[in-house]
Order: C-alpha cells, then structure tokens, then sequence
C-alpha cells in the first residue's frame, strides 16, 4: 500500500523546475553556441537526453523499492549503471574536449544541475501524486 505523502510546498516544486530548465537550457544554449565539431555537441546532448532519462528512472526505482513496490535487481542495477555511464562519459568528453577549462566547468555543472533537477521534478510529481485523494474515473 502507497503511503500518504506531504504535498512538497509550491516553492519547492518551483526551484525544482527552475534547477530543471535553467540546467537544460544552459547545457542546450552552451552547445549551441559552442564551437564544438557537430558530432561533438550531438554526443554531449545525447548523454543529456540519456542522463535525464537514466536520473528519473533510478529515482523511481529507489522510491518504489522504498514502498515495496516491486522492482526487478536487474533493472534496478540498469539504472544505477546507466547513470554511472552518463557521468563517465560526460566526464570523459569535457576532459578530452578542445574548449576553455571555464566551458568545461560550466557543461558539468549545467550537467549535474539538470540531472538534480529531473530527480526533484520526478519526486514532486510523485508525492503531489501520493498526497492527493485517489477519485474515481466517470
């Protein structure tokens, strides 16, 4: 059985959707303006995309583990190294990236600031989700 949650305040669920866009945006932007080789920003934005997806997903399975919500090992493991994944290779393209320390510094913020957010946003769906009383579909 779900447990009730707290409806997490509205400024909070604000602050996670800002963390949220203004992570994405600033990566998005950073590329855009990059003077990256095409390749090299449709890697950087891929291992976005990846990450985001990689974060939510492994918020979710650490939630529903915590409610008894079955969730396979397996995919539980695919979410803890899909994430990894995303980070090392982050890690691995800024290093080896031909631009400023300065840029490099501020992709993997803007990284791991989207990453932050898409976990919050997940989460407050969810406990707005789990605090508001169920209805019944007409």
């Amino acid at each position: 059985m779900a447990q009730p949650y707290k409806k997490p305040s509205a400024a909070f669920v604000g602050a996670s959707w800002l963390a949220l866009l203004l992570g994405m945006l600033g990566f998005v932007i950073g590329l855009w303006n990059a003077t990256l080789q095409l390749n090299e920003k449709g890697y950087f934005f891929t291992l976005l995309m990846y990450g985001l997806f990689a974060a939510v997903s492994l918020q979710k399975s650490v939630r529903d583990r915590l409610e008894n919500i079955p969730v396979t090992n397996i995919y539980y493991g695919l979410c803890w190294l899909s994430l990894g994944i995303t980070l090392l290779l982050t890690g691995i393209g800024l290093w080896n990236a031909t631009i400023a320390l300065s840029e490099k510094g501020f992709y993997g913020m803007a990284f791991l600031l989207s990453l932050f957010g898409a976990i919050t946003v997940q989460k407050n769906v969810r406990d707005m989700a789990g605090a508001e009383p169920e209805t019944l579909s007409e």
